[in-house]
């Protein structure tokens, strides 16, 4: 039988992690010291240095996407309030030429 699959949590993994990026000591020092493989230390201290960027991300800052979504949707939205000023005028003039609703 072999052994069961570990888990580790953010903290462990965090702390495994700051110790491999200050490098006081080896990754197999860590990795004994801490019980882990050291490929795994090596995952983790990857994956540390790659989403560092995003610690320094102002959190309100909205992403390319959402403004152009957000664009699209104003442009959408102006659009469609000129049409239904369109409409109504057109209906208003209808009324004054047949005096009676267009549609009935």
């Amino acid at each position: 039988m072999g052994r069961k699959r570990q888990t580790f949590s953010r903290d462990f993994k965090a702390k495994v992690a700051l110790e491999a990026l200050r490098e006081e000591s080896t990754v197999q020092e860590i990795a004994v010291k801490y019980g882990v493989h050291p490929n795994q230390i090596a995952q983790w201290k990857a994956q540390a240095v790659a989403g560092l960027a995003g610690l320094f991300e102002r959190p309100n800052k909205k992403s390319e996407e959402d403004r152009a979504a957000e664009s699209e949707r104003d442009e959408l939205l102006k659009t469609i309030g000129t049409q239904k000023v369109e409409i109504d005028f057109l209906k208003k003039k209808y009324r004054q030429i047949y005096g009676y609703e267009p549609g009935l």
